[in-house]
């Protein structure tokens, strides 16, 4: 396998993250992804770029410099609306070629886990998927990815130190958007789709959405999650009244969803959902790694338990012990009827 020498490495400089785009608007996960870039660039004292692509997204780019893009490269085609990652990985590997970034990062979405794949294998670069914590070698620049392994039982920290660009999918609110500097400016460079890049192998015949609603946690701004100390869907039940008087919605993890307690739309964690809310109430979760990756940005974290040391109690801001079925009826009595 061909690997760079040291010539080569320094041939690639600047932290590059691949803007989420929908319907022709920058989604809020891009600045999160800008948030950590600028800390892996400052640390490398290089630059943070964006790489927008969509159908009428120029406007829009521009304010990805408030968040601490330096360079935004701009892609604006029609051709590029909708789902079209078959053509934007072919225009991203063209941009990777041209402009050489070390570090290329993309959010772990629908369209991040099917467009960054294939631009890892066509520039014939690692990828790490799914990472929830990433930081820089001090020694020699390498990309230190964190992510959970084995069935969210351990963290691993990967590294991909023979080739370049590096690069990460990162999950969606695990790292914190900064406060937006709305006079900051940078620089904008506009490049164009060409015919070659929009010659597809597949034909997108018709997109539908399932009647089913789908419960979207991330925008919960406080969040009751149950476990297995539930005992049973009834517990959920007392769950969803809490959550109804403070105005929240109902979170679950992966022991409650796969006993049949309460439908996999509510599960967080690694295999289910991450969320990042203002305020997130534990009841008889004992806190594995696989749910603790997927909660564990949320400003303020109550956790209710018998059981004083469990990891979720530990790591909780407030722990209460005792019994959840005697503590939560008593909050409730205590709470204003709205």
């Amino acid at each position: 396998m061909l690997t760079l020498t040291d010539i080569e490495r320094k041939e690639y400089s600047n932290i590059w993250v691949v803007a989420e785009v929908s319907s022709g608007a920058v989604q809020p996960v891009t600045h999160e992804l800008i948030g950590a870039a600028r800390e892996l660039a400052d640390a490398r004292k290089s630059e943070v770029w964006t790489v927008a692509m969509g159908s009428d997204i120029s406007s829009d780019a521009k304010s990805l410099f408030a968040y601490g893009a330096d360079k935004v490269i701009v892609v604006d085609d029609a051709r590029l609306d909708g789902i079209q990652d078959e053509v934007e990985a072919k225009a991203l590997v063209r941009l990777i070629n041209k402009y050489k970034p070390e570090v290329v990062l993309c959010a772990a979405t629908v369209k991040g886990r099917a467009l960054i794949p294939r631009v890892a294998v066509m520039a014939n670069c690692g990828l790490t998927a799914d990472c929830t914590g990433l930081s820089i070698d001090p020694e020699n620049g390498d990309l230190l990815q964190t992510r959970p392994a084995f069935g969210g039982n351990i963290l691993a920290t990967i590294r991909c130190s023979n080739h370049r660009p590096q690069m990460a999918t990162v999950r969606p609110r695990v790292m914190k958007a900064p406060e937006p500097d709305r006079g900051r400016q940078g620089e904008i460079i506009s490049e164009c789709i060409l015919d070659t890049d929009a010659d597809k192998v597949k034909k997108i015949i018709e997109i539908f959405h399932s009647s089913e609603a789908t419960l979207n946690l991330s925008d919960a701004r406080i969040i009751i999650a149950g476990g297995r100390g539930m005992k049973g869907p009834e517990g959920f039940e007392l769950l969803k009244k809490f959550a109804s008087r403070v105005g929240g919605a109902v979170g679950a993890s992966r022991a409650a969803v796969d006993a049949g307690w309460i439908p996999y739309t509510h599960q967080i964690g690694q295999t289910g959902q991450t969320v990042q809310t203002t305020l997130y109430i534990a009841c008889g979760i004992s806190g594995q790694i696989q749910h603790l990756v997927g909660m564990q940005s949320c400003d303020v974290i109550v956790a209710i338990d018998k059981v004083p040391d469990t990891p979720m109690m530990q790591m909780a801001d407030i722990a209460i012990v005792g019994d959840l079925f005697e503590i939560v009826p008593e909050i409730l009595n205590e709470l204003p009827k709205l």
